[in-house]
Formats: C-alpha cells, structure tokens, sequence
C-alpha cells in the first residue's frame, strides 16, 4: 500500500504503538487520530504528523 493515509506514511502507521501502553493503534480518519483502544485514548495527527504524546491525547467517550 503506497497510498499515503492523512500525509502519513501507511508503513510508519504499522510501526507506531501506543506510547502508554505499546498496543496497537487504530487509524480513524473521520478525526484524523490514532486510536488505543487498550488506553482508551485518542492521538491527534496534525499537519501529517501524529502527536503520540499523552498530554497532547484525548480520553475516548464512552457514549
């Protein structure tokens, strides 16, 4: 898959895991974010660039 994902590299996105918990990651590209289930956490990608620091994360809803 060459197709680039949000100007994110697919194959950076197979190699990346969540920074709390070192899970795998979702790519949810109605929000652009990465998403860790087991963290319960949601990683914003800016500009291309996924942010995968905890403070920078939002708690999923529950809802």
């Amino acid at each position: 898959m060459t197709e680039r994902i949000s100007g994110v590299d697919p194959k950076l996105l197979e190699l990346l895991v969540c920074p709390l918990t070192k899970g795998p990651l979702t790519y949810d590209p109605t929000r652009q974010e990465l998403v860790s289930a087991k963290a319960q956490m949601a990683f914003p990608i800016r500009d291309g660039i996924p942010i995968m620091l905890p403070s920078e994360a939002r708690p999923l809803d529950e809802s």
